[in-house]
């Protein structure tokens, strides 16, 4: 399990809507399949702002993570 948080991007989304911390820090989960292939899961941005009902400009605060996790995972 992998924990991205930036306190920066993160806050305006919750202060906007507070259950919107139950997707924050942004979490990954890595693992290597029955293969020997490493795998990972995470909430894409635009689907945690659309769950939480937030203004679509937002997801620019988060999205800047999904490289940092991809990049994780294969190092």
């Amino acid at each position: 399990m992998l924990i991205f948080g930036n306190p920066k991007a993160g806050t305006p989304l919750m202060q906007t809507v507070p259950a919107a911390g139950l997707d924050l820090p942004l979490k990954a989960l890595v693992w290597e399949d029955s293969e020997g292939h490493t795998q990972i899961a995470y909430n894409e941005p635009h689907y945690i702002i659309q769950r939480h009902g937030l203004d679509a400009a937002f997801a620019a605060n988060l999205a800047a993570v999904v490289p940092l996790i991809e990049r994780a995972a294969r190092d």
